[in-house]
């Protein structure tokens, strides 16, 4: 649990990466909006958010990807604030920093991530004892992602991404994390499916099961999709580069693309065995974000940094 919280103290909150085990488009709404069906999952790795007590809203930007995001009224953490600020009839009075360590426009919902941790941290920090689906249902307002990031631990999500419900536990399990360097944005990925004659919607895949082992995951896994895939390679051909890359690691269960893309993951049963993988990857493409990480089953830390 985290310690009560002073009036000038600061919170550190995480913001882990999420990844789409997988993800499958069930239907479509009216108002075009589709309707998903997908296992997300957490991984131990992710970007780090710091909020302070201040006279005014302010947003500082850093980490190795801070220079690709802007602060501007756009940013997924600022409509949160003020998304929280306006629910709960206050002033939006905070300092935030966001250390970026996740690459942008990337699939592993990292803005969405980060508007979750500021959600969870202002809530504390500004006393406000909001029930998570209060701030699940602010949340979504702000993007598809947030309720699910919310949460921070495997989950089932349906509908644009609101209905959330948890997943049986996983086993531990192993992760590469490789992006080619380039942004995709969702909706170019959702409108070039959409605009597919070949598209077709799929059924809903979940299980109620223990999952014994990363194999046997592996398994479960490779009976789904990620049907935004097609459309996304078709926008940006090097995911396929990157897929194969992840494939040609002897030890790889399976290797599969993370939401709407670029980032790509590959499942290992062993930390050695993606260790070895993301260094021999790097190698070959030192243009490519990698990384070496694992997923994680207990929700995102948030840490006090007392006054003074």
């Amino acid at each position: 649990m985290t310690p009560w919280v002073a009036a000038a103290d600061a919170l550190r909150v995480a913001a882990p990466a999420k990844l789409n085990l997988y993800l499958h488009v069930v239907g479509r709404r009216p108002d075009g909006y589709h309707l998903l069906d997908s296992l997300v999952a957490f991984a131990a790795i992710g970007d780090e958010l710091t909020l302070r007590p201040s006279a005014e809203l302010s947003l500082a930007i850093d980490g190795p990807f801070g220079r690709e995001l802007n602060a501007g009224d756009g940013n997924l953490v600022l409509k949160a604030v003020r998304a929280l600020s306006a629910h709960a009839g206050r002033a939006p009075d905070a300092a935030i920093h966001l250390v970026k360590r996740l690459p942008v426009a990337s699939g592993i919902g990292g803005g969405s991530a980060d508007a979750a941790a500021a959600l969870r941290g202002l809530n504390r920090l500004w006393k406000l004892d909001l029930p998570e689906s209060a701030l699940a249902r602010i949340g979504v307002g702000v993007g598809a992602d947030v309720p699910v990031c919310l949460a921070g631990v495997p989950s089932f999500f349906g509908g644009i991404g609101d209905e959330i419900a948890p997943a049986p536990p996983l086993p531990p399990a192993h992760v590469v994390l490789v992006n080619p360097g380039a942004p995709l944005a969702t909706a170019a990925v959702f409108q070039r499916r959409a605009q597919a004659a070949t598209a077709l919607y799929s059924q809903p895949a979940r299980w109620t099961e223990v999952v014994p082992s990363v194999a046997a995951l592996a398994g479960l896994l490779a009976r789904r999709s990620n049907d935004l895939s097609a459309a996304a390679i078709g926008l940006l051909p090097a995911i396929t580069d990157v897929l194969t890359a992840l494939e040609r690691q002897p030890p790889c269960l399976l290797a599969r693309l993370s939401g709407s893309g670029a980032t790509c993951f590959g499942l290992f049963a062993e930390r050695g065995e993606a260790r070895e993988a993301a260094a021999a990857i790097a190698a070959a493409h030192p243009s490519w974000w990698v990384a070496a990480t694992m997923l994680r089953s207990a929700p995102p830390e948030m840490s006090v940094i007392p006054a003074g």
